[in-house]
């Protein structure tokens, strides 16, 4: 049975905190891959100022040398918002014998309950979960208790050793905007940002 990773994000730009915490999906869960999903319009954030094709670009670059990582462009063609359960349940038809699983931030965990059909969507793929630093599991809101308390103990959620860095795409575009530099990039994103002129004031 195939184990496949789903990280979804705004992605602008992805940087080496993303690949950081995707390598430590893989490598902590035991992914065959690990896909890479651009937003297209995130019904919970405000519309995003890169256009979807440059995001998915940059994310192309950035992965273009590891075997595990594909990049998927499903959340970016479909219409309207999208929510994280359509998306499952896309993958979910597209490798049936398959196990997902999702990671998201422990930010998102905190919000979770407010997700259109979260509880089908918990049954529908296991969840990885990545600290941000200063979160930890006794802040979960109540109504996520019993589901999460039942998951941690049969396995369908896993909280990653690895911490999310504090690496942000917002402190990278602002850096970009102020030094055209940033530090956090991987080298392939940095030359394609520089050669489209992205983020620039």
């Amino acid at each position: 049975m195939k184990n496949i990773g789903l990280f979804g994000g705004t992605f602008d730009p992805i940087h080496n905190g993303h690949l950081h915490i995707a390598r430590a999906f893989a490598d902590e869960i035991g992914l065959d891959l690990v896909v890479f999903l651009p937003a297209g319009d995130p019904y919970h954030k405000d519309s995003t100022r890169t256009p979807t094709q440059e995001r998915l670009n940059m994310v192309e670059l950035a992965i273009a040398d590891e075997p595990k990582f594909a990049a998927s462009d499903c959340d970016i063609v479909r219409d309207g918002a999208t929510y994280t359960f359509d998306t499952v349940q896309i993958f979910r038809q597209q490798f049936p014998g398959a196990q997902l699983w999702w990671l998201m931030g422990s930010d998102s965990l905190m919000q979770l309950h407010t997700w259109k059909k979260w509880q089908t969507l918990v049954r529908h793929t296991n969840i990885a979960i990545a600290m941000r630093q200063g979160d930890n599991l006794n802040k979960t809101p109540r109504e996520l208790h019993a589901w999460l308390g039942e998951a941690l103990q049969n396995g369908s959620v896993r909280i990653l050793n690895a911490p999310l860095h504090n690496t942000s795409s917002t402190q990278i575009r602002a850096d970009l905007a102020k030094t055209h530099h940033s530090d956090g990039l991987p080298q392939p994103v940095a030359q394609y940002i520089r050669q489209h002129k992205l983020y620039e004031k």
